[in-house]
Parts: C-alpha cells; structure tokens; sequence
C-alpha cells in the first residue's frame, strides 16, 4: 500500500515534466523547503502548499477583512477573501493555457494576501505610519508581511515551511499603484509573474464593479480610450484581458499584455485611484476612522505588550523596541476589521452606537 500511495505523486511529477512548458516550475525540481521534511505519499510539494494555505487561520480571516468598502450592508460587495480567490481563478486559467504549474500558480495567489491588514489599504498606510514612529527606519507593506505570516507567524511561531517558489511568488506579487510598464523585481517564477499581474487584472475590475454597485462611479464615466479597448462589461473585460496576456505572453519571454491593453489597464487604474479611492464622503470618513483606530491599538499594544493574545509570532518578552514594534504589528495585522473593532471598544471604552 505504501508503495504504491508513493507511485500517486511520482507519477504526477513525471506527469508534470511531459506536460508542462520547459520555462515552467516542476515540483520535483523545486528548491524545496528551509526545514527538511518528508514527502507526501500523494501530493506534491506545491499541491500540499496549497492545502496548507487554505488550512491557515490567516486564510480564514481573509473573508471578514476590507478590500475596498468597509463593513458594506450589501452582500455581494467584494472582500480580501473574495478578491484572493478572482485573483486565483485568473492566474490558473492563464497558467493553464500557457502550460505552467497550475497548483504552484494556485499556491501563490492564495498566499499573497495573507498578511494584509484590517480595513484594506487604509490599513496598510496607518501600519506604516504608527510602525515607524517607533521604528523610523522601518516600515509595514503587506507583501512583505505575507511572506512574514507564512513563515514566522502561523501555527504560533512556527510557519507553514513551504516552499521558496511559493514564498518568492508572496512576497514579490505587489506592483502598487505603478504602471505595468515599469520593470520592478519581480517573482523568479513564470508562475509567480502570472500571479502577479493577475492581481491588477482582479482588483481594477472588481473594484469598478463594487464602486459602480455603490453608486460612486457608472459605466458611463470610465475613461472611453480604455473600454474602447477593453470593454465596458465587467466579464467581457476580464476575459478580454486574460486572453491578451495569453497571446503576449506565448513566446514566454514575458507574461504581460499588449501595448494596447497595457495602456488601457494602467488608464483604468489610474482612473480608479483618482475617482473611487477616497472619493465617496462616507468611505473618507470610515477610512480616516480605520486607520486612526489602528494606530491607537498600536500605541495601546506598545505599552502593554503582555495582553497580546496567542495569533501573535513571539510571545516571549521582547528585548527591545524594534521586536516589541514587530510583535505589535504581527498581531494588529492580523485582526480582522470586526475584530479591530471590538478590541478598540473594549480598550478605550468606546460605545459601538458611536462607531462610524
């Protein structure tokens, strides 16, 4: 029985090197993972880093953390989670078609937005702040904070060691607010770079969605160069551009689009920074209240290191003020919005009728 449970995966690793493209990442030529250990019988490395992902207590907290509109009364507005798994779902169809490792594609998407904070970018931007008034020279960005939850926080302290393909694609996923035209460092992997303009592929057409749902913005007022280009449907943009990075991207020498749709997915998201981040009244004010609550729990959480509960990485007094400032933000980034919320009620005496 044992021996053939072993045959499972090494036929699908045989499998793979038949199947896949030669610019793709085989399991079995992984470089593997910091903290040796023994094969799975049945999946290969990158499918078992998939699975422990999706198993992670960070991964849960993704369905009640802000992608855009916090706390939203409508259902169908998107979250962390939701946008994690569109990000998923693009970059396995564009993997797919282009013959690289389906599940090492899959393991990344679903990894990358593991470390970011409560109350979405708002809450990136006040982490970094109140980070660095204890820290100057230091800072908090979410992809490197993923990288940090799937290494050093999870499973209290002990990481999930998976593999360094995975944990490159995490950690180099984040493109900002910059144009798809300027060469940054990247993932190392083909399947790393799909994930990573998968990413923008998602949000800017989620985030159209969910502002026009929202009545801040209307199908009419998008840029007209770029849904002539595009498209003015939501799925019809979507598949619009999988299909032009598939046909870009098929001499492998690059995953990316078209110059044409290059210009019209930098012009959207140009659009979308300008128009519908920040723009709605209300959203400013729940923004600005999100980001400033964080930063009190911040300073609350410096003072009394001692009530951080269990999800944080080290629990051991810290030594010094970076590694108290570095347990602070490992647990505050970790809340989830209603979480946030309940602790600052319960910390500073807040009546919940009083919240934004």
């Amino acid at each position: 029985m044992i021996l053939m449970t072993n045959t499972i995966r090494q036929r699908y690793e045989e499998l793979e090197k038949q199947m896949l493209a030669p610019e793709a990442t085989a399991a079995a030529d992984s470089r593997g993972r910091d903290i040796y250990e023994p094969k799975c019988p049945v999946r290969t490395d990158f499918q078992r880093d998939r699975d422990r992902i999706i198993h992670s207590k960070s991964f849960r907290r993704l369905k009640h953390k802000t992608q855009v509109f916090i706390d939203p009364e409508e259902d169908h507005y998107r979250t962390r989670l939701t946008h994690t798994l569109e990000v998923a779902q693009i970059a396995r169809t564009i993997a797919r078609a282009l013959r690289l490792n389906e599940d090492l594609t899959a393991a990344i998407a679903l990894g990358h937005d593991l470390g970011h904070t409560p109350f979405g970018h708002a809450g990136e931007q006040a982490l970094d702040e109140v980070y660095r008034e204890y820290v100057p020279d230091g800072g908090f960005k979410h992809n490197v904070q993923s990288l940090r939850v799937v290494e050093t926080v999870e499973k209290k302290g002990l990481g999930l060691n998976l593999t360094w393909e995975v944990r490159d694609g995490i950690v180099h996923h984040s493109k900002g607010s910059a144009d798809l035209s300027l060469d940054t460092v990247g993932p190392s992997t083909y399947e790393g770079k799909v994930v990573k303009i998968s990413d923008r592929v998602a949000y800017i057409n989620h985030d159209i969605d969910d502002a026009t749902r929202a009545g801040i913005i209307s199908k009419a007022d998008l840029p007209r160069e770029a849904v002539e280009v595009v498209g003015e449907d939501h799925s019809g943009r979507i598949g619009a551009m999988v299909i032009d990075i598939i046909q870009s991207s098929s001499t492998r020498k690059s995953i990316s689009m078209s110059e044409p749709f290059r210009a019209a997915t930098d012009c959207l998201k140009d659009y979308l920074f300008a128009e519908v981040y920040g723009k709605d009244a209300r959203g400013i004010v729940e923004l600005e209240y999100a980001g400033g609550m964080l930063k009190e729990l911040f300073r609350y959480y410096m003072k009394h290191p001692e009530e951080i509960k269990d999800n944080a990485a080290d629990n051991a007094g810290p030594e010094s003020v970076v590694d108290r400032a570095r347990k602070v933000c490992d647990f505050i980034s970790g809340m989830t919005d209603r979480y946030a919320q309940r602790d600052y009620i319960a910390r500073f005496s807040v009546s919940a009728d009083k919240m934004p």
